[in-house]
């Protein structure tokens, strides 16, 4: 990622792999709904892996996790080579407090310290 591209980032990351059903229209125009899962969840947004629909930038989705249903707004989409997948960037056309249960809620930056903190090793 370049500079430029950490500066227009709202907020930093979580890396998080977690379960979700998206409901929407793909690019030929037909409903569809189908699971996939976040690669990386920020507090306005995410990171989708395992997307089997192709999607155009603006299309919104409705994202289910766990009980909550919340409204998303296509970013931006990546072919992943050698597969029929796509990565999707979604951002948040609504705001919910504490959507994924991470403690990534507001002041992203907050957020950010208290998990470089953790002691919890990552896997590589």
């Amino acid at each position: 990622m370049s500079a430029v591209e950490k500066k227009s980032r709202r907020a930093s990351r979580t890396k998080a792999v977690l379960p979700v059903r998206l409901k929407g229209t793909d690019s030929s125009g037909k409903p569809f709904e189908e699971l996939a899962h976040t690669l990386d969840v920020t507090p306005t947004g995410m990171r989708l892996g395992s997307v089997r629909r192709e999607l155009m930038p603006e299309d919104e989705l409705t994202i289910f996790f766990r009980q909550r249903k919340m409204q998303f707004r296509v970013v931006w989409t990546k072919k992943m080579k050698g597969t029929s997948e796509f990565q999707v960037g979604l951002q948040a056309l609504t705001q919910e407090k504490e959507a994924w249960g991470l403690g990534i809620a507001e002041p992203a930056k907050e957020a950010a310290r208290a998990l470089d903190a953790s002691p919890v090793p990552t896997l590589a």
